[in-house]
């Protein structure tokens, strides 16, 4: 495919979500109304967002997947010229499976939204702005300037914000401010970083920047850069301690909602470290380093070990807090791959960004439908004698979550286990000049954290699937099935719909990890030397 049809491609990615967000607003014409204007603006989010991911797979179709490593689909045109500041955009290896999964989540969203409208305003409301979060994130991954690339960032938050906040659950303002404000926060002192990068740099081209190499920029301004960009990159990868936004909002948040928060936005953090910190300020980099793997371990073992607690009898834990706290120890292990600097560990992180997207994708999207069919979410009404019990109930849905879960626990031959395993295998050997002792500790750390993941993961399948607290899984009734009138429907046809791609993937990715690895490594090893 020619490069200009494939400039065209990726611009159109970028702007049509936003264009479709507008056409929202707008009155629907009478011949496309259908039933009522509701349904017609629904339908259009679908259309939009299926357009958006057709435009994704010609443009991943037309890639030159025999130079993965170099920037494609490129654009570059002044923008702000007493600034220099340019719209530059485009993909290569390592930016381009991350556009094409948040052009498949956001349609599934959409697809799930038309049949299963969560309750709040308007759906004119609701549509523009999931329409806007697209692109929005689509930007991250796309632009290659770095004042574009922060307004990118910053693009995403107010849709999410009121996502959460009127279209929610219980506490649903509070976990919404304490969104906007940790995130906020954090990308007032990741802007910092970034004017210091270019105006010390003479540029905020990415691309110069990374072939520079960090020789424009002295020691002291790289270990301020990467300080200052790590910690609004942080807030939003989550990494321990700045994760505590993250458990409220999920569990706040309506279904889509928490599917696009962790399986897209998490990862416009985790990749600025990749694109920005790793080749622009190397020196930096590699002084954090293995502070970095440090917290990330403690991440890991923390999110585990909450996790458990939420799991146990009587703890009056949350399902879709369980998994939120889960995302926490998920994405320890992206940034343990990322701190140690090193190709095998930074296409481990690479990879389990993706993995986490479409596994926890699903997760969310199964604890809906459980929420919606047993009117809660709490784990010991779900598995109590008059609980979910979904193998004897719904045995469909039962068999999805646990498929769900053993793929969350890294199960070999799942996307989860090649992503975490690399990750470990970089950490037993780090790059020179880190500390390999203190990395086999945190590479010990990663590996508890997988038996204790595996852990609760099996409590949450024995107590919801099986019932009872692991006793019959004959029906039942009882109490939590009042909230939900009427025997409870296996998986439905919309359902069927908006999760067989993520299953399908997770299985292919676990089986041909190659197609996903051989995108990425070649681009990771240009920007772990310099782009050279």
């Amino acid at each position: 495919m020619s490069h200009t049809v494939l400039q065209y491609l990726l611009a159109a990615i970028v702007v049509l979500p936003l264009l479709g967000a507008v056409a929202a607003l707008l009155p629907a014409p009478p011949g496309l109304r259908g039933k009522s204007p509701e349904q017609a603006v629904l339908r259009h989010g679908v259309t939009v967002t299926g357009a958006v991911l057709a435009l994704s797979t010609a443009l991943a179709a037309g890639f030159d997947h025999d130079s993965p490593a170099r920037m494609q689909a490129t654009t570059d045109i002044s923008w702000i010229p007493a600034l220099n500041i340019r719209i530059h955009l485009g993909v290569d290896g390592v930016s381009l499976p991350l556009l094409v999964l948040t052009a498949l989540l956001t349609f599934l969203c959409a697809l799930y939204s038309y049949f299963r409208m969560p309750s709040g305003p308007s759906p004119k409301a609701f549509v523009a702005l999931l329409l806007v979060l697209e692109s929005g994130t689509l930007a991250t991954f796309a632009v290659l300037d770095l004042m574009l690339f922060f307004l990118a960032f910053e693009m995403v938050l107010i849709p999410m914000y009121f996502l959460v906040a009127r279209w929610g659950g219980e506490g649903r303002e509070r976990a919404a401010w304490r969104f906007i404000l940790y995130t906020l926060l954090g990308s007032v002192v990741m802007l910092l970083g970034l004017l210091l990068v270019g105006i010390k740099g003479g540029t905020f081209d990415m691309v110069a920047l990374a072939t520079d190499n960090g020789s424009h920029l002295s020691r002291t301004t790289q270990l301020v850069a990467v300080l200052a960009i790590g910690a609004g990159l942080a807030v939003k990868a989550p990494m321990w301690p700045l994760h505590s936004w993250l458990p409220d909002a999920h569990t706040a948040a309506p279904t889509v909602g928490s599917v696009l928060l962790a399986g897209v936005l998490l990862k416009m953090g985790t990749y600025g470290f990749v694109r920005i910190v790793l080749p622009i300020a190397p020196d930096g980099a590699h002084t954090f380093a293995p502070y970095l793997a440090a917290f990330a371990a403690v991440g890991i073992i923390y999110g585990s070990l909450v996790c458990l607690n939420l799991a146990r009898r009587g703890a009056k834990g949350d399902l879709k807090r369980l998994i939120a706290y889960s995302s926490v120890g998920h994405m320890g292990f992206v940034l343990l791959g990322i701190a140690t600097l090193t190709p095998t560990g930074v296409n481990g992180a690479l990879f389990a960004n993706i993995a986490h997207g479409l596994i926890t994708g699903l997760l969310f999207f199964l604890v809906g439908a459980v929420k919606d069919r047993y009117g809660t979410s709490d784990l010991d009404a779900l598995s109590g004698r008059t609980g979910a019990a979904l193998y004897g109930k719904a045995p469909r849905l039962g068999g999805l979550l646990a498929f769900g879960a053993i793929a969350s626990l890294g199960l070999p031959g799942l996307a989860g286990f090649w992503g975490e395993m690399l990750a470990m295998f970089g950490a037993f050997r780090p790059a020179d000049g880190l500390s390999r002792p203190a990395f086999l500790t945190f590479m010990a750390l990663a590996g508890l954290g997988t038996l204790l993941t595996a852990a609760y993961m099996l409590v949450v399948v024995r107590r919801v699937c099986m019932g009872g607290d692991g006793g019959s899984t004959r029906p039942q009734t009882g109490a939590v099935d009042e909230a939900a009138p009427g025997a409870p429907a296996d998986v439905r046809s919309y359902e069927f719909a908006a999760w067989t791609p993520l299953v399908a993937l997770t299985v292919l990715a676990g089986l041909w990890p190659a197609a996903l690895l051989g995108l990425t490594d070649p681009a990771v090893q240009q920007l772990l030397r310099g782009g050279n």
